[in-house]
């Protein structure tokens, strides 16, 4: 074969496809199939890594399996000048395989939505809850915070039997919490409820740009960034601008 067949071939091929690829093409030296070659157990590499990443942020679903049905929670939108806060609870299967799980933060926006689409599709149950910016005005971000997640919390079909939380301990909650100090990078049930909080956020704000154009919210997600201080002294605030929290620009 060219050199340039066996380069489609390994760029080509899917990940159970490559370690026997790699076997068939390591001895080949020309020098074109070796750069190949080493792009291709570059990309084995890298994947075989994540599966031992992933089974790291297990450790905490492995530590409460027996309680039954887990479940993470976490929300997004606590420091933005305008839109709502939203809380996602994520009750993933036991044997979970999915990959690429982390801190929403962390991640690109291809690249949560692709795992927003997979948390949905695999998921055991997943809900949301938000708390919009009037609702931030009347009780406070941390209350509006307390809300959503109890919101999404009491919208599963599946009762959890434990919850993995980003932080926190909710108020007002009758089932068995953990609070995990930067959860969303250490468990894996929580970074699928951080992914999920992000991604329905965003696509809130996006819509929101169309309904009050001129701020930005489809970029900046209602975040205090230059361009939208500047729009909110021009324009003054809009109905999802948060008055409590705009009082040093308007």
């Amino acid at each position: 074969m060219t050199i340039g067949e066996i380069g489609t071939i390994l760029k080509n091929a899917s990940i159970s496809e490559l370690p026997a690829l790699i076997l068939e093409y390591e001895n080949d030296e020309r020098s074109g199939v070796k750069k190949a070659f080493a792009a291709a157990k570059k990309r084995l590499d890298a994947y075989e890594a994540e599966i031992i990443r992933t089974e790291n942020m297990k450790v905490y679903e492995k530590k409460y399996a027996d309680k039954g049905y887990i479940c993470g929670v976490d929300e997004v939108g606590r420091g933005p000048l305008s839109g709502p806060v939203v809380a996602a609870a994520v009750i993933l299967p036991r044997d979970s395989k999915i990959l690429y799980l982390n801190d929403s933060k962390k991640l690109s926006e291809a690249k949560r939505e692709e795992l927003y689409s997979i948390i949905i599709e695999e998921a055991v149950d997943v809900q949301v809850g938000i708390a919009d910016c009037k609702r931030i005005d009347e009780i406070n971000i941390l209350q509006a915070d307390y809300e959503a997640m109890r919101e999404a919390i009491g919208k599963l079909k599946v009762r959890p039997n434990i919850l993995l939380n980003d932080a926190v301990t909710i108020p007002d909650i009758d089932i068995e919490q953990v609070p995990i100090i930067k959860g969303d990078a250490k468990s894996i049930s929580i970074a699928a409820a951080s992914i999920v909080a992000k991604v329905t956020r965003d696509h809130m704000m996006v819509e929101y740009d169309k309904e009050y154009p001129g701020y930005g919210f489809a970029k900046n997600k209602g975040y205090g960034t230059a361009d939208h201080i500047e729009a909110l002294k021009k324009l003054g605030p809009c109905p999802i601008h948060r008055r409590s929290f705009i009082g040093n620009f308007v």
